[in-house]
């Protein structure tokens, strides 16, 4: 079985997180654990699955972005479709599109807690 990658992130609104990945971006929520005694949501689009539950303790947000924490690279199909929805949204963008001298094209933003994505062509 080949091996999968499932990313875990720490927020403080699990509603927020789930609008954001499904309105913002496109997923879908698969599992959703809100209203138990473990609060879980997680979202899932093509072969990429990210969760989320609430912090035990505060968490310091600017340590969530580069250069110190993780830039989470989503590979699309259609860059300039997902570029639309993040603006039809009215999401704001870090870094608008554009084409990138290793020759792949893609934007940027923040998530609502912080963590930084980059979304991007595949080739």
């Amino acid at each position: 079985m080949p091996a999968a990658l499932r990313i875990e992130l720490f927020v403080d609104d699990l509603d927020h997180f789930a609008d954001f990945y499904t309105r913002v971006l496109g997923f879908a929520v698969t599992d959703d654990r809100r209203s138990t005694d473990w609060p879980y949501v997680a979202v899932t689009r093509d072969g990429v699955r990210i969760g989320a539950v609430r912090p035990w303790k505060a968490v310091d947000q600017g340590a969530r972005t580069v250069p110190t924490g993780v830039e989470i690279v989503l590979e699309v199909d259609d860059v300039l479709a997902d570029h639309a929805r993040v603006t039809e949204a009215d999401w704001p963008v870090a870094d608008p599109l554009q084409q990138r001298p290793w020759g792949l094209t893609d934007f940027r933003l923040h998530d609502p807690d912080g963590y930084f994505l980059r979304v991007t062509s595949r080739n």
